[in-house]
């Protein structure tokens, strides 16, 4: 016998999981759909003020769920995003791409005078039309990413922005949130997020779009 009480039964431990995020944070302002992505955002963290930093365009869950039914690709910025969604919860066997380790990636990163993860963003090319990106480590990426599609690249159905840390995280949601380029977009402002929040908001669509 355990010398500790605790639940042990895999349904209830999920059940009592969402249950108390949703006792707890508040989320009553926010509509339906954009609540139950919200709802795994913070199981993903544990922490339910991650609410009061939120930004998000109306039509997030929307063109993120279409995008998905449709078969389109999910970005990601690094190898812990992709680790991080369920495959089965993919409406349409979506590819998961991750070119941060791609063979051609340093060079172009040195050609570039940036960062690989940056650079990274420039393998991405017309793949990006209509598909979801995850970023959910580097603000260089999402700063990248946001250029391209200033000088008329590829604009993606939605765009998960929750780079983290200190220096560019903000900075970089900031400009997301700012200047958005026809992309929809959801985010946590300041200096939190990370590759589970990321990974959560990805599984939180895929979800969706298998309800549909």
């Amino acid at each position: 016998m355990s010398a500790f009480s605790y639940i042990t039964d895999p349904a209830a431990i999920y059940a009592e999981s969402f249950l108390r995020v949703r006792q707890t944070a508040r989320l009553d302002h926010l509509p339906d759909d954009v609540a139950t992505l919200v709802t795994r955002l913070i199981h993903a963290c544990g922490m339910p003020d991650l609410v009061d930093d939120l930004g998000y365009s109306d039509n997030l869950v929307k063109n993120g769920v279409a995008a998905l039914a449709a078969g389109k690709p999910i970005f990601c910025d690094c190898e812990m995003v992709a680790s991080g969604i369920t495959r089965r919860f993919l409406p349409a066997d979506n590819p998961v791409i991750v070119t941060l380790n791609d063979l051609r990636t340093p060079d172009l990163a040195k050609q570039l005078g940036t960062t690989r993860s940056a650079a990274a963003v420039d393998l991405w090319g017309h793949r990006l039309d209509g598909a979801i990106v995850a970023v959910g480590n580097a603000p260089t990426a999402l700063f990248r990413l946001l250029e391209h599609i200033a000088i008329g690249g590829p604009v993606p159905a939605a765009i998960l922005g929750f780079p983290v840390g200190f220096v560019g995280a903000a900075e970089s949601k900031q400009a997301l949130a700012d200047k958005p380029c026809g992309a929809q977009f959801v985010t946590v402002f300041g200096t939190r997020g990370g590759s589970a929040i990321a990974a959560a908001g990805v599984n939180a669509l895929s979800l969706a779009a298998k309800a549909d």
